[in-house]
Order: structure tokens, then C-alpha cells, then sequence
């Protein structure tokens, strides 16, 4: 769902016959219902059942792929893509069942399987939408979708159990209408900042005014007594410090989905660019995701013997590096799908850490919570490098034979930037507790960190 029209992007305006900026907004909206709807399809799950907010969330996507099926026009468009982007909510649901319905002792395995489900759906997804956009009429990429989401709602209608573990407590309405402005606000403003300029109006509105609302919003929920998120067990050492490395995260991967791409489809006329088609390039980076989905029996082991602080710190780490040779390494096709398949490694082993620290730290009534957050946690890294990415690759060009593509330095900057991230993420998760004083019930009593 979120790099359907991502091959399609650069034929949106004419297709819907809109402007350039206005066509951004039938990816933008995904983004941003993802956000808001993360978290609260996450408490609903605590209160009223996991199984049950992950069948409704996939009524939504295939609705909004019907949507999107049948318009011609941006207006649909929108709305549809708006609804796709709630089927982000399904990994953090789907992780808290696992807790829910398995043994103690294939939780572990499963969590990091599901988590790297992320990767095989780009890798896959990927290449598929390129294929469809540039020989097929668009519209069958959201017949795609359609049928997807209608056999995840078959397959969990019929496979997966009623959820029976149940949080008390009633919704907090006002704190999730509190919690969806001031992130749709921020996120917002930080994914079109570049577009509507980071010193208008309209930028610094949204921004401050996200902020402040999620201040408040802070404050509002400390005094509830069923709050949307329990601010105090976010605030615990291990839930805090792993989110703060998860926007790290979300922050590098971005890159290596957007970063790449442009630097294998950039014009060679300018002698920057790797001159490939949209399929290859989709194709270079589907390594990646296999990377992910391969690594995740592997991270479970670590997991297993060493914590999931371990595993989250080594990914975090082979991002980093992989970042440090990406720019000196940019100017063959071989190059690109060595840094890819690096990063896919490093990110394969820390989304597999994340959930078990995250549950590890929290109630079992607030799993899919607490995972909600942390999902939108990594979606607010890959909004930040949208934005960084865009200002950094547009503000140095480079043109020749009528060809403009941005510069070597501002793809060698990028890529420091992204290495940057990844050791601040090392120092967020070097200071995670190796222990911590669990909950009487918590997800996962036995998931200390060993290492």
C-alpha cells in the first residue's frame, strides 16, 4: 500500500490532469492516514479485540481500492489512497496477536517473520507496480490491491482465533481526535515543507501548530483515566529510547527506497546518474527486501540467546556502515544493489528487535498500542527524510545535453546523512536498559535483554 503509485508518481499530473504538487497529495494522504490510524487501531485492538480492528482495517483497504479502481479524477483518488493507508495498522495488530495466540516460545520467531513482512511486500510490490504503470492501464494496480486485502480478510476470518486477552478501560475519543491533528500537522508540514517552502506560512503553521497540539495532548493524556497511550510507560527507558532509534530507522530505510532509485534512473548524459529503467531499478532494490525476510530466522536466534537490544544495535550498525560506503560506492549498477542488500540486512535485524523490546517493556493490554506508536514512530523517520532528502537532492544539480539530475555531492551527502542517523540510532540503543523491571503481566515476562 504505501509504494503503490510510487512508479507512477512522475505521470500523475497528467494522468489526473492536475499540477505536480497537487498530485503528491494521493501519496501524501497515505502517509498521513497511516499515522493517525496506527495508534488508534492499536487501542481499539487492546479494548475490543485485535482480530477484529485488523478485519475492519482491511474492509477499509478494499474499500479504498475500490475507490481508487473506479476514479479518474484526483478528488477519489485521495479519498481511496486515504483508506489504503489505514491497512498500515494490520503490523502492529498482527504482531500483538502473535503474543496473544502462539507459545511463549515461538513468539519470538514469528514477531521477527511478521515484522519482515515489511521488506517482502516492497521488494515484491515494488517491481509488480513498475510493471503494471509502464505496460498496463494504472487502474489494475488498485485491482491488485482489491483482491490482496479481500484474501487477508478471508485468511483471517478463517485462520486467525478471537482475540481474548482484553484491556479495560473505555476509547478515548478526544484523546485520538487530539492525537490525529497534532500528527497529521506535523507530518504535513514536514512532507510538503519543500513544496509550500520551509519559511511560508502554511509550513511553519502546521508545524508549531502540530507541535503544540501534541503537547497538549501529552498533558491531557497524563490525566486521563483511560488514556489513548499511557504517556507514563512510553516514557519507560526501554519504550522511549527504542522509538527514538526506530525514527533512526525509518529514517535510513527511506533513503534506500528513494535515495537509490533516483541515482539508478538519473540521465548518465550528466555522468551521475546510472541511466536504468523504473523495472530495474524496482528489480535492484528487490535484494533488499528478500535480505529482510531471509534474516528473520536468523534475528529470532539472536534474539534468542543474546536480547533484542543486541539484534536491534548490530542492524542499526550494518546500516551505518553500509551508509559510510555508499559514498564512496555510487557509480555502478553493482554498487547500488550492494548497498540495498546491506541495508535490507541491517534493517531486517532491527525491525525483528523492535516489537519484542517494545512489549517487553509494556502491560500485555497494551501491546498493540504500544506497537502502534512505535510504527509511527519509523513512518515519522521516513517523513523527515522525505523532506531532508528532498531539499538536500534538489538544492545541488547538475546539467548536460539537456539532461538535469542532482549532483555526486548531493547524493554523497544524503548518503552521510543516512550514516548519521544510523549512529545516532546506535547511541539511542547503546543506552537501553539491558534489564529492566518488568510488569506483573507483562507481553513478554521472560524478553529481558541478555546483551
Amino acid at each position: 500500500m504505501m509504494t503503490l503509485l510510487v512508479p507512477l508518481v512522475p505521470e500523475l499530473p497528467d494522468i489526473l490532469r492536475v499540477s505536480a504538487e497537487d498530485s503528491q497529495w494521493a501519496v501524501t494522504v497515505t502517509l498521513l492516514t497511516a499515522a493517525v490510524a496506527t495508534p488508534i487501531f492499536g487501542r481499539l485492538g487492546d479494548l475490543y479485540g485485535k482480530r477484529r480492528m485488523v478485519l475492519i482495517v482491511l474492509s477499509f483497504v478494499l474499500l479504498g481500492s475500490l475507490i481508487a479502481f473506479f476514479s479518474h479524477e484526483l478528488a477519489p483518488l485521495i479519498v481511496g489512497r486515504a483508506l489504503q493507508g489505514t491497512g498500515l495498522a494490520v503490523i502492529p495488530l498482527g504482531v500483538s496477536i502473535l503474543r496473544d495466540v502462539l507459545h511463549r516460545d515461538r513468539v519470538g520467531p514469528a514477531i521477527a517473520l511478521v515484522s519482515a513482512t515489511l521488506g517482502i511486500g516492497g521488494a515484491i510490490g515494488l517491481p509488480l507496480a513498475a510493471v503494471i504503470s509502464q505496460f498496463l492501464d494504472w487502474h489494475i494496480l488498485f485491482a491488485v490491491s482489491g483482491v490482496l486485502a479481500l484474501a487477508g480478510f478471508a485468511l483471517v476470518w478463517r485462520f486467525i482465533p478471537v482475540s481474548t486477552l482484553r484491556a479495560e478501560g473505555t476509547f478515548d475519543a478526544l484523546g485520538a481526535v487530539g492525537l490525529g491533528i497534532g500528527l497529521a500537522s506535523l507530518l504535513l508540514g514536514i512532507s510538503k515543507g519543500s513544496g509550500w517552502g520551509w519559511g511560508s506560512p502554511a509550513t511553519l503553521g502546521t508545524l508549531i501548530g502540530g507541535v503544540v497540539v501534541l503537547v497538549l495532548w501529552v498533558l491531557f493524556e497524563l490525566r486521563s483515566r483511560s488514556p489513548l497511550i499511557d504517556i507514563r510507560v512510553a516514557a519507560r527507558p526501554t519504550v522511549l529510547l527504542t522509538n527514538l532509534a526506530s525514527i533512526t530507522v525509518g529514517f535510513t530505510y527511506f533513503a534506500s527506497t528513494v535515495v537509490l532509485p533516483q541515482l539508478l534512473e538519473a540521465s548518465t548524459a550528466t555522468g551521475v546518474g546510472l541511466g536504468q529503467s523504473m523495472l530495474v531499478s524496482s528489480l535492484c532494490l528487490m535484494p533488499s527486501g528478500l535480505v529482510m525476510w531471509a534474516m528473520s530466522p536468523v534475528a529470532a536466534r539472536l534474539i534468542a540467546a543474546r536480547g533484542a537490544r543486541t539484534s536491534l544495535l548490530l542492524g542499526i550498525t550494518i546500516i551505518a556502515v553500509s551508509y559510510l560506503l555508499a559514498v564512496f560506492l555510487m557509480s555502478e549498477v553493482w554498487h547500488a544493489v550492494l548497498i540495498a542488500t546491506l541495508v535490507g540486512f541491517g534493517v531486517g535485524f532491527a525491525y525483528s528487535s523492535m516489537p519484542t523490546l517494545i512489549m517487553g517493556a509494556v502491560p500485555s493490554t497494551e501491546t498493540a498500542a504500544s506497537n502502534g506508536l512505535n510504527s509511527v514512530m519509523r513512518t515519522l523517520g521516513s517523513s523527515i527524510a522525505s523532506a531532508v532528502f528532498g531539499v538536500v537532492l534538489a538544492s545541488q544539480l547538475v546539467s548536460a545535453a539537456g539532461e538535469t539530475t542532482p549532483s555526486a555531492s548531493a547524493f554523497q551527502v544524503s548518503f552521510a546523512v543516512s550514516a548519521v542517523a544510523a549512529v545516532i540510532g546506535v547511541v539511542f540503543t547503546v543506552f537501553i536498559p539491558k534489564h529492566h523491571r518488568p510488569y506483573r503481566s507483562a507481553s513478554l515476562p521472560d524478553a529481558d535483554d541478555r546483551g
